[in-house]
């Protein structure tokens, strides 16, 4: 049964199928244009009546009827020798179909995988030999710029999955979240936090729960459901007792300051005495969580209070 990690993967490659061309560019061909038509085909190949074979994702390039390339993008997160025996059929099949070049990408989170999916495939069909590209460990860079994040969200994400012990890589992309912003950022948190090891989810819940706008992790929607019940409640509260008002603020500043705290300690910034005194003496909300938005990026706790 396909795995969350299995499933999100081949979920980047189809809500933006123009990623796969991008790492084909990487990979296979740097002239190959990302201003083509791309768009997620049938990944169904079936070679008889009683038997199906089903690819995880295949995307085309160019006009839908006459395609210039087909990739059938594979996610193996485990080696299976009959599944890969199958990626040679998956190629002919589309070429039968489509009549233009294909090629198989298959993804994998480790080098042992990657060197394992890479080897040729000999086949009984002479002179069909199938040699999978292969995006691995190696082929994936540790993105540590927010602007190059950016660029590419998808790659930025995958870079979370393969990088996510290096804090950079997640400061960078938690940055990179506030410029594509709109609908589509909590959509890329949830995919890289679905991909990232559990104390990169842990630095990433640490980094989001104190963020303005929702993120549907499973950390971040139970945070963000308190915090709309919360509000209600303090709707329904006006106009109550001032000192209970006074205490539902003090408590938000203290769980900010702790937040705070928690951020700077996880990216390994010291705190001294004079500094942590000015944060947790601190009674200003706001000003709390700009330091809380700014300790994502800044090279020292100095910075804070620039």
């Amino acid at each position: 049964m396909p795995s969350p990690v299995h499933d999100t993967l081949n979920a980047l490659f189809r809500s933006r199928p123009a990623f796969a061309v991008e790492i084909l560019q990487r990979l296979y061909d740097p002239t190959l244009s990302t201003d083509s038509y791309v768009e997620v085909s049938s990944g169904e190949f079936n070679d008889r009546s009683s038997r199906d074979f089903y690819a995880d994702t295949v995307i085309t390039v160019g006009p839908p009827k006459s395609p210039d390339l087909a990739v059938v993008v594979e996610v193996q997160l485990a080696s299976d020798d009959d599944k890969r025996l199958a990626w040679p059929r998956y190629a002919a099949a589309l070429w039968l179909r489509l009549s233009c070049p294909v090629v198989v990408l298959v993804v994998c989170p480790t080098g042992r995988l990657a060197t394992w999916a890479g080897e040729p495939i000999v086949t009984d069909l002479s002179g069909f030999t199938l040699s999978p590209l292969v995006l691995g460990p190696e082929q994936v860079p540790a993105i540590t710029d927010p602007v190059q994040a950016a660029d590419c969200m998808e790659l930025a994400t995958v870079s979370v999955m393969v990088h996510g012990d290096q804090p950079p890589v997640l400061e960078a992309f938690v940055a990179a979240l506030t410029k594509v912003g709109g609908e589509h950022a909590p959509q890329y948190y949830e995919y890289a936090y679905r991909l990232a090891s559990t104390a990169a989810k842990r630095f990433l819940e640490e980094i989001m729960s104190s963020t303005a706008w929702p993120v549907y992790s499973p950390f971040a929607r139970e945070h963000f459901g308190k915090g709309k019940a919360e509000g209600k409640a303090e709707g329904k509260a006006e106009g109550k007792a001032e000192g209970k008002a006074e205490g539902r603020e003090e408590g938000r500043v203290e769980g900010e300051v702790e937040a705070l705290l928690t951020v700077l300690d996880a990216r390994g910034l010291a705190v001294n005495d004079d500094d942590r005194a000015r944060i947790t003496s601190c009674a200003d909300l706001d000003q709390v969580r700009a330091w809380v938005r700014r300790a994502v990026t800044v090279a020292s706790v100095d910075d804070l209070f620039v």
